[in-house]
Protein backbone atom coordinates (compact mmCIF):
# COMPACT_ATOMS: atom_id res chain seq x y z
CA UNK A 1 0.00 0.00 0.00
CA UNK A 2 1.39 3.39 -0.97
CA UNK A 3 1.69 5.91 1.79
CA UNK A 4 0.39 9.42 1.38
CA UNK A 5 1.54 12.39 3.35
CA UNK A 6 -0.88 14.91 4.74
CA UNK A 7 0.08 17.90 6.83
CA UNK A 8 -1.21 18.13 10.36
CA UNK A 9 -1.32 21.24 12.49
CA UNK A 10 -0.35 21.31 16.12
CA UNK A 11 0.20 24.20 18.47
CA UNK A 12 3.67 25.61 19.01
CA UNK A 13 4.19 23.89 22.37
CA UNK A 14 3.37 20.47 20.91
CA UNK A 15 5.62 21.09 17.91
CA UNK A 16 8.44 21.99 20.28
CA UNK A 17 7.94 18.79 22.28
CA UNK A 18 7.92 16.72 19.09
CA UNK A 19 11.07 18.49 17.89
CA UNK A 20 12.89 17.85 21.17
CA UNK A 21 11.83 14.21 21.28
CA UNK A 22 12.94 13.73 17.67
CA UNK A 23 16.29 15.35 18.35
CA UNK A 24 17.10 13.41 21.51
CA UNK A 25 15.85 10.10 20.10
CA UNK A 26 17.67 10.66 16.78
CA UNK A 27 14.43 10.17 14.87
CA UNK A 28 12.42 12.33 12.52
CA UNK A 29 9.47 14.37 13.72
CA UNK A 30 7.33 12.29 11.37
CA UNK A 31 8.46 9.09 13.11
CA UNK A 32 7.68 10.54 16.55
CA UNK A 33 4.19 11.66 15.55
CA UNK A 34 3.49 8.35 13.79
CA UNK A 35 4.52 6.33 16.84
CA UNK A 36 2.57 8.59 19.21
CA UNK A 37 -0.63 8.36 17.18
CA UNK A 38 -0.35 4.59 16.84
CA UNK A 39 0.20 4.19 20.60
CA UNK A 40 -2.70 6.52 21.38
CA UNK A 41 -5.07 4.64 19.09
CA UNK A 42 -3.95 1.28 20.48
CA UNK A 43 -4.51 2.56 24.04
CA UNK A 44 -8.00 3.84 23.18
CA UNK A 45 -9.09 1.05 20.82
CA UNK A 46 -11.98 -0.06 23.05
CA UNK A 47 -13.39 3.49 23.19
CA UNK A 48 -13.02 3.91 19.43
CA UNK A 49 -14.74 0.59 18.76
CA UNK A 50 -17.57 1.52 21.14
CA UNK A 51 -18.04 4.77 19.23
CA UNK A 52 -18.13 2.91 15.93
CA UNK A 53 -20.70 0.45 17.28
CA UNK A 54 -22.84 3.31 18.62
CA UNK A 55 -22.71 5.11 15.27
CA UNK A 56 -23.58 1.97 13.33
CA UNK A 57 -26.52 1.25 15.62
CA UNK A 58 -28.02 4.62 14.65
CA UNK A 59 -27.92 3.82 10.93
CA UNK A 60 -30.76 1.95 9.32
CA UNK A 61 -29.62 2.18 5.72
CA UNK A 62 -31.61 5.28 4.86
CA UNK A 63 -30.28 8.62 3.68
CA UNK A 64 -32.20 10.28 6.50
CA UNK A 65 -30.42 8.24 9.15
CA UNK A 66 -27.04 9.06 7.62
CA UNK A 67 -27.81 12.80 7.40
CA UNK A 68 -29.17 12.82 10.95
CA UNK A 69 -26.03 11.17 12.26
CA UNK A 70 -23.72 13.54 10.36
CA UNK A 71 -25.59 16.71 11.27
CA UNK A 72 -26.92 15.83 14.71
CA UNK A 73 -30.40 16.83 13.54
CA UNK A 74 -33.44 14.68 14.27
CA UNK A 75 -35.68 13.30 11.54
CA UNK A 76 -38.30 15.88 12.58
CA UNK A 77 -35.80 18.73 12.21
CA UNK A 78 -34.85 17.49 8.75
CA UNK A 79 -38.52 17.31 7.78
CA UNK A 80 -39.01 20.89 9.02
CA UNK A 81 -36.29 21.95 6.60
CA UNK A 82 -37.99 20.22 3.68
CA UNK A 83 -36.92 16.65 4.23
CA UNK A 84 -34.93 14.47 1.89
CA UNK A 85 -35.85 13.30 -1.61
CA UNK A 86 -37.56 9.92 -1.62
Amino acid sequence: MATATAPIKVDAATDERVSHAAHFLSRSKKDIVDAAVREYIDAHRDEINAGIRAALSQLNGTDGAAVSMMTGMSAEELDDLGGLPK
